[in-house]
């Protein structure tokens, strides 16, 4: 790893706080506020690549728990690991990992159709995979209740998934930072 990689790690860990600033919508069944933060996962893998873009992620998730208020409401601290949303932070590096790896894969054919299929799998369906069964773990309700609660998240995922499709696409013509 060089400079130039570590001034992007941090780069897009900044991105992630950035992206608290907008306002969540907290759902009322599984208490797991909508937020644009994932856009920035999505970002991270897509534009830096697997281990970058993971890298990203883990130093943004640190700064969290030592208690930066960088997630949505201002909240921080170890304490925010133990709650509902636990599975979906933690989760937002293996799906920072999953689509870089798929980005870098994919990196002579990408354009947007790809990158969309790239975003929506890695950033919707891979941390799902994580975060309900996490929800339904610490709220202690039924995986299907989970679900059913997290099902309203889909439509402001596609949104974001497009974003980032679009951008990861426009980065790879103008300034290619995955090179392969």
């Amino acid at each position: 790893m060089d400079i130039r990689d570590t001034v992007f790690i941090a780069l897009f860990a900044a991105i992630m706080a950035a992206l608290a600033v907008f306002p969540p919508i907290t759902l009322p069944v599984i208490g797991v506020p909508i937020t644009a933060q994932s856009l920035g996962v999505m970002l991270a893998g897509g534009v830096l690549g697997a281990w970058r873009g993971a890298l990203a992620i883990v130093l943004f998730l640190a700064l969290v728990a030592i208690g930066l208020p960088l997630l949505p409401g201002g909240r921080g601290g170890f304490a925010v690991f133990m709650g509902p949303t636990a599975g979906f932070l933690l989760g937002w590096i293996l799906s920072a990992f999953v689509i870089g790896w798929l980005t870098e894969r994919f990196w002579h054919s990408l354009n947007f159709p790809v990158a969309l299929m790239i975003c929506l799998g890695g950033g919707v369906v891979v941390l799902y995979a994580i975060g309900v069964p996490w929800i339904a773990m610490v709220a202690r309700i039924s995986p299907l209740t989970a679900l059913t609660g997290s099902l309203s998240f889909i439509p402001g995922d596609i949104v974001k998934s497009v974003v980032a499709a679009g951008v990861i696409v426009t980065v790879r013509r103008s300034y290619p930072i995955i090179t392969r």
